[in-house]
Formats: C-alpha cells, sequence, structure tokens
C-alpha cells in the first residue's frame, strides 16, 4: 500500500468496490450506483493503485476476484456499514429516525398477522407498517437482504444467524373430509397412517418437516403423498376429498366453522410448535421497529388467545 493511501481512499470508492462485487462487473454496479462503467473502472483503478495491488481480473464479459480484493471485502463492508449505523443514530437524536417498519411474515401466518399488526397500528397511530407476506425462503431472503427489519415466522432460520423470540404457541393438525374413512375414528395409530394419500408442501417448508418427522420418528416408512405449493390449495384438496394433511391449526378456523373439514384424533397430534418474532441478530433496530418487537412480544399472547377463541 502506498504511504498516502489512507488520505486518497474514499468512502465512495469503497462503495464502488463493493458494488462491482456484488455485481461481478462494472456495467452492473454501474447500472446500480447511476453511474458511468468508464467511472466505475476509473475510481476501481484509482483505488487499486493506491492499494498497490490488483483487484480485479476480466474474465470474458465478467470478472474475478484477486486475493487483494476478498481481503478487502469485509473491512469495506464494516467501514460503510458503520457510517450508515453512525447517520441513523444522528438521526435519531435529532427526532428523524425512520417512522416506517417493514414487517414480512409466512403465508401461515396470513390469517392472523394482518390483524396483528392493525392493533399495533392502532395503538401507535405515528408509526407506519409496510407488510409482506411470502412464502418461508423469500422471507429469509428479505431478512437477510435487509428488505425487512422483522418476520413473523413458525421456525427460525438455521443458515442466517437471528434473533428469535416465541410470543405464542402454533399448534399443527391433521385434516381429512368430513367423509373420510378416518374422520370417525376416535384415536389413529401413526402405522394406520401409512396407508392414506397425503397432501403436503414442498420439501424443506415446515409443515413438510412436522408431515416427515411423524412418520420417521416411529421408524414408519412415508406414505403416498401429492405435493403442492400453497397452503391454501392443500386445504382445497383436503375438502375435495383428495387425500389428507397436516396443517396449521390457524389457518382453518372458518372451514372447521363451516364444517368443510374435520381434524383427525391422531396419536401424538396435535404438534405443538411456536411462533417467533425475528430479526437479524446485532442489527440494530430503529425506535419504531423496537415499538413493534416489544408490541408482539407483550401482547401477541393476549391477542394470539383472543382471535382464534373468536
Amino acid at each position: 500500500m502506498k504511504p498516502d493511501a489512507l488520505d486518497k481512499i474514499t468512502l465512495r470508492q469503497l462503495q464502488i468496490f463493493l458494488a462491482v462485487v456484488e455485481h461481478r462487473s462494472f456495467v452492473g454496479a454501474a447500472s446500480q450506483l447511476r453511474l458511468t462503467p468508464p467511472a466505475v473502472s476509473m475510481q476501481m483503478s484509482r483505488l487499486s493503485e493506491f492499494l498497490d495491488a490488483p483487484l480485479f481480473d476480466k474474465d470474458g464479459r465478467s470478472i474475478q476476484l484477486t486475493a487483494a480484493a476478498t481481503a478487502l471485502i469485509p473491512y469495506a463492508e464494516r467501514m460503510t456499514e458503520a457510517l450508515t449505523e453512525a447517520c441513523n443514530v444522528i438521526d435519531a437524536l435529532q427526532g428523524r429516525f425512520d417512522k416506517l417498519v417493514r414487517v414480512s411474515m409466512v403465508t401461515t401466518s396470513r390469517n392472523f398477522g394482518p390483524h396483528l399488526l392493525q392493533e399495533f397500528g392502532q395503538a401507535h397511530p405515528d408509526i407506519s407498517l409496510e407488510t409482506t407476506i411470502a412464502n418461508r425462503e423469500k422471507v429469509i431472503e428479505r431478512l437477510e437482504t435487509g428488505h425487512a427489519d422483522l418476520a413473523l415466522m413458525g421456525r427460525p432460520p438455521q443458515r442466517i444467524d437471528v434473533e428469535a423470540t416465541p410470543f405464542a404457541q402454533h399448534p399443527y393438525v391433521l385434516i381429512s373430509h368430513p367423509a373420510h374413512p378416518l374422520a370417525g375414528k376416535s384415536l389413529i395409530t401413526p402405522r394406520e397412517l401409512t396407508q392414506f394419500q397425503f397432501l403436503a408442501r414442498e420439501v424443506g417448508s415446515g409443515t413438510r418437516m412436522i408431515h416427515d418427522y411423524f412418520f420417521t420418528s416411529q421408524d414408519l416408512r412415508l406414505p403416498s403423498t401429492m405435493e403442492m405449493d400453497s397452503n391454501e390449495n392443500i386445504k382445497q384438496a383436503v375438502m375435495a376429498n383428495m387425500g389428507i394433511a397436516f396443517i396449521s391449526a390457524h389457518t382453518i378456523a372458518l372451514e372447521r366453522q363451516a364444517n368443510k373439514l374435520r381434524v383427525l384424533a391422531a396419536e401424538g397430534m396435535p404438534a405443538m410448535r411456536e411462533w417467533f418474532v425475528v430479526h437479524l441478530k446485532g442489527k440494530r433496530l430503529s425506535p419504531a421497529a423496537s415499538s413493534f418487537k416489544s408490541f408482539v412480544n407483550n401482547e401477541g399472547p393476549d391477542f394470539m388467545r383472543r382471535f382464534f377463541s373468536e
């Protein structure tokens, strides 16, 4: 590194460097940062010159990182994150902190989640809420990329470090059409269930894990299973008497009231899990996001009891 490098390397160069690393392309980085590709190339040439080390090797239309670039990444990320946090602290001290809370929730929570957010909004009219409902992987992706401050989900992710706080029990039940041969039985053994057609979500989903574990934990073969892409489709298929399924009890209240499906009395059911409010570990929550997290932790248990007893 040149002796005067510390005086000449700029934060903007590090931001451009991280964009190039993300896109593996000067053109992609230029598009993201609203610069021209020559401007990106020039700044990266200067950064390389100041560090006295090559940062990128061209490979056709894309570029490859050198060992120096790979070593620089965590330090560049820390510097840009530190500046962002410093600006957020100053904004908060001056009363200009963001009043928006971005909440992402898994599709299983769509029955109660919007109502929980509505109660929070009524208690905190000065805070704006942005809500997305998606499958588990999309919710994890939004947390990981910073597009969501908090998430409501039934099983915390393993591939990213998060802080997960349980706020309510989450029962899973086994359901069938009211005319299904098992609907009238008082107690069904796991072995009996292997003879029947099941409907299930994709491999990796929380519901599918409960489905598989129910049988493998009893050293039983998995039953014939038709895979479906949503809980709503599973419910519709069960109501058409196409098979039986494990599903969150929090998604079937209306169908049970209308007697369109039946909860089966199977050994080991319901399977009890928990609902969690989740955010990235170490993430500095805004005062607005902290208010939402506290609301879910403090008011969530009573809300869930009221909501599902009505």
